[in-house]
């Protein structure tokens, strides 16, 4: 005789789909927005290039830009404010923006220091690029995962790879003197996928029309690719930006690495 406690019990009469019928739907979570420190906001919304840093790398290098003034927040409010500091931390889950002038030209800055899901990234990345922000030209900074990648990448060296969006092309094919935006990178080899947020945001700039750039960098995390990153930014995007410390650079990687929650956040990249 069987044991009715210990049985295998039958399967069930209903799908998955329907059994979900029986729960109440989640109520839908409120939309991101853009919190500016000034109500003059009209200021900032024509930018002439928007840079999106979503890389480990790329937060790192404009956590050290001291020339660079806080000026908002992008609110995502599924997102916990405690825990944070009261001035910019890299251990912080917010996503500021910060404004740099360049040779009179406005450059915002996007710092992305919490996960978006790919459920909001469409959300996000229509919140920063056509609507509140045009900018002329954006450009993403994002790292590669080994597994998204058609080749195989040595842990060791540091690489990066770009994706244009069609106006970008157009503008290098017109002999647009600053195109294109990121020179020392090779093109993403075919069948390589990126997803989530940073191509959320590229798929945006080609709607758009606006000439963007995603560049992905690899290792997710290593001094090699924070170097590589530094240089690409200061050579091709940033030619005026005062000189960063490499060493504080490094000092401050190390110092995070040893953190707990850091290498908990760098899952994120890898």
């Amino acid at each position: 005789m069987e044991d009715i406690l210990t049985e295998i019990p039958p399967p069930s009469r209903f799908f998955l789909e329907d059994l979900n019928n029986f729960c109440p739907p989640s109520p839908p979570l409120p939309s991101p927005f853009l919190l500016f420190s000034t109500p003059n906001r009209e200021k900032f919304s024509r930018p002439s290039l928007l840079i999106i840093a979503i890389s480990s790398p790329s937060l790192q290098v404009f956590h050290h830009v001291s020339s660079k003034t806080l000026v908002g927040t992008v609110i995502l409010p599924e997102i916990p404010f405690s825990g944070n500091s009261v001035e910019p931390s890299l251990k912080d889950k917010s996503c500021n923006i910060y404004a740099l002038n360049e040779d009179d030209n406005l450059i915002m800055i996007v710092s992305v220091q919490y996960p978006v899901t790919a459920e909001r990234s469409h959300a996000v990345a229509k919140l920063l690029i056509g609507e509140q922000v045009i900018p002329e030209k954006v450009l993403i900074l994002d790292s590669i995962r080994s597994s998204n990648f058609r080749g195989r990448l040595s842990p060791d060296e540091a690489f990066a790879f770009k994706l244009e969006s069609s106006a970008e092309r157009k503008a290098k094919a017109d002999g647009h003197q600053d195109s294109p935006l990121v020179k020392c990178a090779v093109y993403l080899p075919s069948g390589s996928v990126v997803d989530g947020l940073a191509a959320a945001l590229l798929s945006r700039c080609q709607l758009k029309k606006i000439r963007g750039t995603l560049c992905v960098s690899w290792p997710e995390v290593s001094v090699s690719v924070i170097s590589l990153v530094k240089s690409l930014l200061l050579k091709d995007v940033l030619s005026r930006v005062k000189h960063i410390d490499m060493k504080k650079l490094e000092e401050e990687f190390l110092k995070l690495s040893r953190s707990k929650d850091f290498l908990l956040e760098s899952e994120l990249y890898t």
